[in-house]
């Protein structure tokens, strides 16, 4: 399992960068080793906001689906269209291949987040 430091990691296990005043959301390295072989990403809506922990897309592989969540309370800015016609880029690399670029509503939300090191031992314990 790989993790990057400086990344923000919720217990479903997304992913948000923050540059500036957007950010970037996806699914970690976790997440799609444990899906298998991505088929299809349901895309989040662009320009609406979701409330923190509501469903905003799914990732469907040939073992299962699995919704993606707002970790925080988000507006969507932008989607990858690229996962449309290649899913399977979130296996390459989830964490190159963003699910969409948001705009996070409370910025103190994210204190609510895992870093890297957290994100690890959640993992190893809770899966």
């Amino acid at each position: 399992m790989r993790t990057i430091n400086g990344l923000y990691y919720s217990r479903e296990h997304e992913w948000i960068r923050v540059e500036g005043d957007k950010a970037y959301l996806g699914i970690t390295d976790y997440a799609q080793d444990a899906l298998g072989d991505v088929v299809y990403v349901d895309l989040p809506e662009v320009d609406r906001e979701y409330e923190a922990d509501e469903a905003i897309g799914a990732v469907e592989s040939v073992k299962a689906a699995s919704d993606v969540y707002a970790p925080v309370r988000l507006r969507v800015l932008a989607v990858n269209t690229a996962l449309e016609e290649h899913p399977e880029l979130l296996n390459e690399d989830p964490y190159e291949h963003y699910i969409a670029i948001i705009e996070i509503v409370d910025p103190n939300e994210l204190n609510r987040l895992m870093d890297a090191e957290a994100y690890e031992a959640f993992c190893q314990t809770n899966g």
